[in-house]
């Protein structure tokens, strides 16, 4: 009798475990940035078909616009997976992807730019810098961090 129920119970745990563990997804664990699947969501607007109000309805709003004008908009997707033991479980960058969008005066789509994780390191910046008026230090600062340097560097 006694053996009996205890195998019952023991079933019925059994099941409940397989009933749980199945339902589980077993994905990695994520970090996602910006507008998930901008690619699949890029090739549903087409140049000279849709304008500014279709590109806000599909993608919301962009991230960021263009310095210069309006009518460039930029819009990124970033997600970062675990690594895996050799990368001691650091963030790996899964997928990379921006879409910059460019309209003309009456907001109709005039070009769409898709750079993913692959084109975005053949992608040319410039060497130029710009001077910064205001995070220059005061002339004691800069005193005090070169007699700080100087004092540090003689220590072995």
């Amino acid at each position: 009798m006694r053996m009996n129920l205890f195998i019952k119970k023991h079933n019925i745990f059994f099941i409940i475990n397989l009933l749980f563990f199945t339902a589980c997804q077993l994905e990695p664990p994520t970090k996602k940035h910006g507008i998930l699947y901008l690619e699949n969501r890029s090739n549903k607007i087409s140049i000279n078909q849709h304008n500014k109000n279709d590109v806000i309805k599909l993608f919301g709003v962009p991230h960021t616009k263009s310095f210069n004008n309006d009518d460039s908009w930029i819009y990124i997707e970033r997600v970062f997976e675990k690594g895996e033991f050799h990368k001691l479980g650091q963030n790996v960058l899964k997928t990379n992807n921006v879409l910059v969008l460019s309209f003309d005066k009456y907001g109709i789509l005039k070009s769409k730019n898709f750079i993913d994780k692959e084109k975005i390191n053949d992608l040319n910046f410039s060497k130029n810098s710009t001077q910064n008026d205001l995070a220059k230090t005061s002339f004691i600062e800069s005193f005090l961090n070169s007699v700080k340097a100087k004092m540090y560097s003689n220590r072995k």
